[in-house]
């Protein structure tokens, strides 16, 4: 499992969420015992409902959950994008190295077929630190037998295969920066989750005035604002750890249809390619 810098990472995301629905009930009862315990003193005073205050609380949580909703959306996305770019290098790295003299071809096409397996494995059984160091190790194989081809046939073709490595090289550094380094940040965590609990004591508050739980209101209440963390905790997590998940998508279509692996997929794209020449060549 790739680690990440969030204490969130470690815990499953049932328990979160089940921790998170307790969170917002246990500061709902809090507040609803403060209500209801001020509540002869609050009679005698004549006071103004507290529904405005209570009312801007609630929105300053939905504010900063729009936020934070909005940052781990754009980092998935974000994830995606890379992910989709790695693929297509690989892709493109394998069509061209088909064109090399060997023993350059196969084993530049080997390694490039076990960079798609360790993101699938990756992906599917949270390997992902070992992968990750596999991965580095491949690239370091992957650039040396470029080099060796450009060295042995200094072509047009090798200055292809230097831009495709080089490719994949950044485009993976860059799916590491988004996947594990930029996350949201433990601060936003905290308060977002002291918001909602000052918010949830205010709502208590103004229950135990009332002498009444609305249990009806709060637990509903409670559900989506433990679905929504849920679901923004999943998205900010690590790939390989998280439910919400781009690898096996991406790379089990990139890698072929119905199961074919990458090797295959080239197969077949050069077969058709090798029929569409034949029949432009025909109609000549």
């Amino acid at each position: 499992m790739i680690t990440g810098e969030n204490f969130l990472d470690s815990l499953s995301i049932i328990l979160i969420f089940a921790a998170t629905v307790a969170f917002i009930l246990a500061f709902f009862e809090a507040g609803f015992r403060i209500g209801k315990y001020l509540q002869p003193r609050y009679a005698k005073g004549g006071d103004t409902p507290p529904g405005p205050m209570i009312g801007s609380t609630l929105a300053m949580l939905a504010f900063v959950l729009a936020i934070t909703f909005s940052m781990a959306a754009s980092r998935y996305d974000q994830r995606k994008q890379n992910l989709l770019h790695e693929v297509n290098a690989i892709e493109s790295m394998y069509l061209r190295a088909d064109l090399l003299a060997e023993p350059n071809k196969t084993a530049i096409q080997q390694y490039l077929i076990e960079c798609v397996d360790l993101r699938l494995s990756g992906a599917t059984k949270g390997v992902g630190g070992k992968a990750l160091i596999r991965s580095l190790t491949l690239h370091d194989l992957l650039w040396t037998e470029v080099k060796t081809a450009v060295n042995e046939n200094p072509t047009r073709l090798s200055a292809m295969l230097v831009q495709s490595a080089n490719d994949i090289i950044a485009v993976h550094e860059r799916r590491m920066t988004y996947a594990v380094r930029q996350r949201i940040p433990p601060e936003i965590w905290f308060a977002l989750y002291a918001i909602a609990g000052f918010a949830m004591i205010s709502v208590g508050s103004q229950a135990g005035l009332s002498r009444s739980r609305r249990l009806m209101q709060v637990i509903p209440t409670a559900l989506c604002f433990a679905i929504l963390m849920t679901l923004i905790i999943d998205l900010d997590r690590p790939a390989d750890i998280g439910l919400v998940r781009t690898e096996d998508r991406f790379f089990d279509r990139q890698a072929g249809s119905g199961g074919l692996r990458l090797s295959q997929r080239v197969e077949f794209i050069q077969t058709l390619y090798e029929q569409q020449i034949g029949q432009l060549l025909d109609d000549r």
